[in-house]
C-alpha cells in the first residue's frame, strides 16, 4: 500500500544506515564523549553559525520539551499556536516534565504574529499569573504553510524586546529552508531564534533530532542536566551523532527536502483543478490538507495509507517524502481523478 501518511512511515535513507554501519566498526567512549560527537560540534557551526551549540536527542518531542526546559522555571509560560504539536500531539510532556503551563492561541494558517501575543504581557510581574517566557512556533507548521523571515524575525525581536525567548519546532525544518531558498542559519540564528528543534526523523534518519542553542550560553549550560533527566541522553550517542556528520555534511538534509517539496508540488497541481478536492492551506512545503467527501476517503484508503486529521470535513492531510517517487503521486492523483 502506498503511503502519503507521514514522513515518519518510509525507510531511512541509504546513506544515512551506510554511516551507522561505518561506526559500527569500533569501540567509542560513551555518554557524547566520543570522537564523532565532539567533531559535530564544529560542523553544526559550519552550518549554524560559531555561536551554535547542538546536542542530538532520540525523537522530536524529547527535543522540544528539553529544549524549552532549558530556557524556563515553573512559574512561566509557552505561547504557541493551538495547532502546535507541543500542544496537540506530545501529551502533556512538557507540562508534565516541566511544569510550566502552555498557552495556546487560534490561527488561520498555523502561524503565530506578536500582536496576538501582546495581551499576554498585560500582567508581567504579577504573581497571581504565569509569566509569558517563550513563543514556540514550529517551521514549517503543523498546516503544511511556512514562516517567512520577515515573520520569524518580527517574533524572535517581539520575544527580545520582552525579554522572552524564541523556539523553533523545527522537525520539518529543512522543509522550509528549501521552500525559502535559504539556508540553516540565515533561516535560524541570523532571524534571532534562541533555541531550534532540528529535525533528522522526518527527512531520512533512522531516528535522532539536534536541539541548537544559539547564543544561549546559559541554557546550553544547563541542557546537559535536563537532557540526563528527560532520558535523552544516549549512552551510545555516536550512532545519533554520525547520522548528523552525513547528514549535514553531504547536504542529504537538503536533497531530502527538496524532493519532498517537489512531490508535493507535484500532487498538488495534479488535484489542485479537481472542484471536488478542496485544497485548505497553501502547499509551501511536504504537506497537503484536503477536504473529501466520505465515500471518496473509503475508496482511496484501500489502496493509499494517509490521515483523515478530522473526520467532520472529512479533512485529510496527504504528506510526501524524500522516500515518493512522481510514480507514486501520478498513481495517486489517477485514482483519485477516476473515484
Amino acid at each position: 500500500m502506498k503511503t502519503f501518511a507521514s514522513d515518519n512511515t518510509v525507510p531511512a535513507h541509504p546513506l544515512l544506515l551506510k554511516s551507522l554501519e561505518m561506526e559500527n566498526q569500533a569501540w567509542a567512549s560513551a555518554y557524547g564523549a566520543d570522537s564523532k560527537t565532539v567533531s559535530i560540534e564544529k560542523l553544526f557551526q559550519k552550518h549554524f553559525g560559531s555561536a551554535a551549540q547542538a546536542f542530538p536527542v532520540f525523537n522530536g518531542t524529547g527535543a522540544n520539551v528539553t529544549a524549552i526546559s532549558s530556557c524556563m522555571l515553573p512559574h512561566e509560560a509557552v505561547i504557541c499556536p493551538d495547532t502546535a504539536h507541543l500542544q496537540v500531539d506530545e501529551c502533556g510532556a512538557l507540562e508534565k516534565f516541566a511544569g510550566v503551563k502552555i498557552l495556546a492561541l487560534p490561527t488561520k494558517d498555523g502561524k503565530l504574529c506578536p500582536e496576538q501575543i501582546e495581551p499576554f504581557l498585560t500582567y508581567k510581574g504579577d504573581p497571581h499569573r504565569v509569566q509569558p517566557r517563550v513563543i514556540s512556533i514550529s517551521q514549517t507548521t503543523e498546516l503544511g504553510t511556512v514562516y517567512s523571515s520577515q515573520e520569524v524575525k518580527a517574533l524572535a525581536d517581539f520575544a527580545h524586546a520582552h525579554k522572552m525567548f524564541l523556539h523553533v519546532d523545527g522537525a520539518r525544518f529543512s522543509n522550509a529552508v528549501v521552500s525559502l531558498n535559504g539556508s540553516l542559519k540565515s533561516l535560524s540564528a541570523d532571524l534571532g531564534v534562541d533555541v531550534l528543534s532540528f529535525g533528522g526523523t522526518k527527512n531520512g534518519m533512522l531516528l535522532g533530532e539536534a536541539v541548537v542553542f544559539f547564543n544561549q550560553p546559559q541554557f546550553a549550560e544547563r541542557f546537559h542536566f535536563v537532557r540526563k533527566q528527560a532520558m535523552q541522553l544516549a549512552s551510545k550517542m555516536r550512532y545519533l551523532s554520525c547520522q548528523f556528520e552525513a547528514y549535514l555534511e553531504k547536504e542529504i538534509w537538503k536533497t531530502n527536502a527538496l524532493h519532498a517539496n517537489e512531490m508535493a508540488q507535484r500532487l498538488y497541481k495534479g488535484v489542485s483543478n479537481l472542484e471536488a478536492i478542496p485544497v485548505l492551506y497553501p502547499v509551501q512545503a511536504n504537506a497537503i490538507f484536503v477536504r473529501l467527501s466520505p465515500p471518496l476517503v473509503e475508496r482511496l484508503q484501500k489502496d493509499f495509507y494517509f490521515y483523515v486529521v478530522d473526520p467532520k470535513g472529512p479533512i485529510a492531510r496527504w504528506m510526501t517524502s524524500w522516500n515518493t517517487t512522481p510514480t507514486d503521486v501520478d498513481q495517486f492523483v489517477a485514482a483519485i481523478a477516476s473515484s
